[in-house]
């Protein structure tokens, strides 16, 4: 009797058993259940030589060894239990196609299904005893080089670059489906003096030499508010009881975002006058600000003094201060000016006159020109930021400070005192040419940006032979934790802890507080977008004649839909399983016409260039299945291709990705079906009759089929030509289903393997290289760690930066 049905019995069905035996029977059960174990239970080590090959020699040899194996995979060139684990990848879609009996083909012998079973269980306990024995192995991982995004946010965080020095870069290189993978990061001459342009670009904008002088913002007084355009000058005739326009009355207001008052910088309010009177009596005038919600306001009584002002009306006023007024030649003009000082909230800034004393005179002011000039600091944040220092110490103290804060950041590191001083003497040595200090700091700057210890994420280890894993250093962990997270350098938190040795104890802290900051959009976009492929996006070309409303604006909502909606998962802590299927998505008017959604959840039209949030009530879009940027970039030009979109689903929602066609296989011509009148799916099953065909395609096209509601830009459809659109379909393991919304049910159904797949992905991209066979004891437990809790991403995301790969490393023996 087969051991493992024994054991199953006995353990999990004792109560079954014992309702139906006798209790020495039952326990004769047991005793030879305990005697059987030591000679065949699970410490026995299974022999793949002498238990699987024969499997393989009876059924699969035919097709699958010698010089020219069917799909490239020859079973002849496994011969021991190592060879297997090396190639854990492989096996385990192997395992599922002899499961799912897609193999052997139809056509073929048969294994029986106790033969399949045990093969299985046999191939199973081979990864199994290699998984239980293996020291842990946490891999080794080349160096990698920054790729453009993390060059350009390292940069951006480093110095304050406000712009992408990386425009001209070429494409980084791709491996195992990410652009951050060491082993394909490579440095090319082209890439190296792009290196050196960006330097330059970049220390020259960062640190401005010669500072611009302040801009004057000039306004016409005719768009004082309130307006009038009869006259040159605005006119004040203050309390007139002739006059029928008693807004000459003043106070005369203008936009303060016109005038550069912003709550961040200084600027000088200006206005340019002369006053109309025959009295000898002085005239006086104010400027002041106003603002809702402005801190430091005047009080009443303050405000009764001006003309026109109401205390009790308008409110959220400042007076800035009280000029008086002595010009009074239009020749002549006066120009009175006050420095806004970095107010918040203002929204309006004007000119009032003061009220006379009483029985004087009332004067007519007039207006010519009301300016500002700012802000007064035209050197950019970055300058300021970049050079701050103490300011009581010598020069070269100063140089030492600025760059030992630089290297600090650029290295993800504190500097040797070495580093530091060639790098002050380098700057030195062009003040002595006599450079500006700034010029020289620029030098500096550019020589930082050039380093392999910037460009390069190094990770030296002081054990570099031992086999053994061992901790990574606190400032590389600090490194791999902010790339990972926010694709940029460790923030001064981070290098504090790690020059405190807090930083591993620390982990979840800090991962809680990384997540929440902006910065952590970068996880959601660049691994989303590289792990759902639709960076391809980007190079997709629709037949214009076929999809005339794709355009490049549609190309980009398409793309901004799904960066949203990933966003969206990662920064609400949303469950693995809603990128499935989510009851919201994010649209605007375009996106919203492109899917026929009209109106949000309260009823309201979408309108507009800006995005949405939009609840999807019993809809079939929901989940990046349904995004139109996925379903274009697994479409061909001229049509839907129910076989990559197939595809994709296995590859990157199930892990399971099919062995690449044979060679020979002719395309389905495109313009076959205005030939024939058959409709895309006939034809596909015409297709699948090659025998060298069927199995792969059984798997992929009745997915593919379930998507077929959306053409090849996504927008939704019911027919394809004249006939109607057929989405049914049947796995090969007997499921069937009608649409998308049963596939993306079935999907979630099988949720552990989907998050073992985003497991794996995110692992690689976490880690910056391929997964081998040792990590699989890293992904069980990861996975497991999701189905206790309810899948969220915080829960991976955790677990992937408190694994082995990602916190251990060994050196190059083992």
């Amino acid at each position: 009797m087969n051991y493992n049905r024994i054991k199953t019995l006995i353990t999990m069905k004792p109560l079954i058993l014992y309702k139906y035996l006798s209790l020495p029977l039952f326990l004769t059960l047991l005793l030879i259940f305990i005697s059987l174990k030591p000679s065949i239970g699970e410490n026995r080590v299974p022999n793949f030589a002498k238990e699987g090959i024969p499997f393989l020699e009876k059924y699969c040899f035919g097709c699958h060894a010698g010089d020219q194996p069917e799909a490239g995979l020859g079973f002849d060139s496994y011969e021991d239990n190592m060879s297997l684990i090396k190639d854990s990848d492989i096996w385990d879609i192997v395992l599922q196609m002899v499961e799912t009996r897609h193999m052997p083909p139809e056509g073929n012998e048969q294994p029986s299904l106790e033969e399949m079973e045990s093969f299985v269980q046999h191939i199973n306990a081979v990864f199994e005893d290699a998984s239980r024995n293996a020291k842990p192995d946490p891999g080794r991982v080349t160096v990698r080089r920054l790729n453009k995004v993390e060059y350009r946010n390292s940069v951006r965080d480093l110095l304050g670059a406000d712009f992408d020095p990386t425009e001209s870069f070429p494409a980084d290189d791709v491996g195992h489906g990410f652009d951050n993978i060491g082993d394909v990061l490579t440095m090319s001459p082209l890439l190296m003096e792009r290196y050196l342009e960006a330097a330059e670009a970049i220390a020259t904008r960062v640190i401005i030499l010669d500072p611009p002088k302040p801009s004057t913002n000039y306004l016409n007084t005719k768009y004082l508010l309130p307006r009038h355009d009869s006259v040159r000058d605005q006119r004040f005739r203050p309390l007139d009881p002739k006059s029928t326009e008693p807004w000459l009355s003043g106070p005369f207001k203008a936009n303060a975002s016109t005038l550069k008052l912003l709550h961040d910088v200084e600027t000088y309010l200006r206005a340019t006058v002369y006053v109309e009177t025959e009295s000898e009596i002085p005239v006086h005038v104010a400027l002041f600000i106003q603002g809702e919600n402005l801190e430091d306001v005047s009080s009443p009584e303050e405000l009764s003094q001006l003309i026109g002002v109401d205390p009790n009306v308008q409110q959220g006023i400042k007076i800035l201060e009280i000029f008086e007024i002595t010009a009074r030649d239009p020749k002549k003009l006066q120009t009175i000016r006050h420095l806004v000082s970095r107010v918040p909230n203002i929204q309006l800034a004007g000119i009032a006159m003061v009220k006379p004393e009483q029985g004087e005179p009332q004067a007519i002011l007039h207006i010519r020109a009301i300016t500002s000039v700012g802000p007064l600091e035209t050197r950019p944040e970055s300058h300021l930021k970049i050079l701050a220092c103490t300011p009581d110490i010598s020069q070269t103290e100063q140089t030492r400070e600025v760059l030992t804060r630089l290297l600090r950041k650029a290295y993800r590191r504190p500097p040797s005192n070495q580093e530091i001083e060639e790098l002050v003497q380098f700057a030195e040595s062009f003040q002595a040419e006599g450079a500006k200090w700034e010029a020289a700091i620029q030098q500096a700057i550019k020589v930082i940006l050039c380093s392999p210890k910037f460009l390069f994420r190094l990770e030296l280890d002081d054990r570099p032979q031992t086999e053994e894993p061992h901790p990574i250093d606190e400032f590389h962990l600090a490194s791999r934790l902010s790339y990972f997270l926010w694709s940029s350098i460790p923030d001064d938190e981070l290098l504090e802890l790690a020059e405190k040795n807090q930083l591993t104890e620390s982990l979840e802290t800090q991962i809680i507080r990384m997540l929440a900051d902006p910065k952590a959009n970068e996880l959601a976009t660049n691994f989303g977008a590289q792990w759902l492929q639709i960076q391809r996006l980007e190079t997709v070309t629709p037949d214009p004649k076929r999809f005339p409303t794709f355009n490049p604006k549609l190309r980009a909502d398409m793309m901004k839909e799904t960066k949203l909606f990933l966003e969206s998962i990662f920064r609400e802590d949303r469950s693995i399983l809603d990128l499935l299927d989510a009851d919201y998505t994010f649209l605007n008017q375009r996106l919203a016409g492109h899917y026929e959604i009209w109106r949000n959840a309260q009823g309201e039209p979408i309108k507009g260039d800006a995005f949405q949030r939009v609840a999807l009530q019993k809809h079939p879009r929901g989940g990046i299945l349904t995004h139109a940027s996925v379903l274009t970039v697994t479409s061909n030009p001229t049509r839907t291709s129910p076989v990559k979109r197939g595809r994709w689903v296995l590859e990157q929602i199930l892990g399971a990705p099919p062995p690449p066609p044979p060679p020979d296989v002719p395309e389905l011509e495109e313009e076959h079906d205005a030939i024939t009148g058959t409709t895309l799916r006939e034809r596909l099953e015409q297709h699948r009759d090659d025998p060298a065909c069927a199995n792969c395609h059984a798997k992929m096209d009745p997915i593919g089929f379930a998507m077929e509601n959306y053409n090849a830009i996504g927008k939704y459809r019911t027919k394809d030509g004249e006939k109607e659109i057929d989405t049914a379909g049947q796995l090969p393991d007997g499921t069937s289903f009608e649409g998308i919304t049963d596939l993306k049910q079935i999907l979630k159904n099988r949720k552990r393997q989907f998050a073992q797949c985003v497991t794996e992905k995110m692992l690689i991209y976490a880690i910056g290289r391929g997964l081998e066979y040792y990590d699989r004891p890293t992904i069980e437990h990861i996975v497991n760690e999701l189905e206790t809790k309810d899948y969220k991403i915080s829960v991976l995301i955790t677990a992937i930066v408190k694994s082995d790969p990602f916190l251990l490393r060994r050196g190059t023996k083992g």
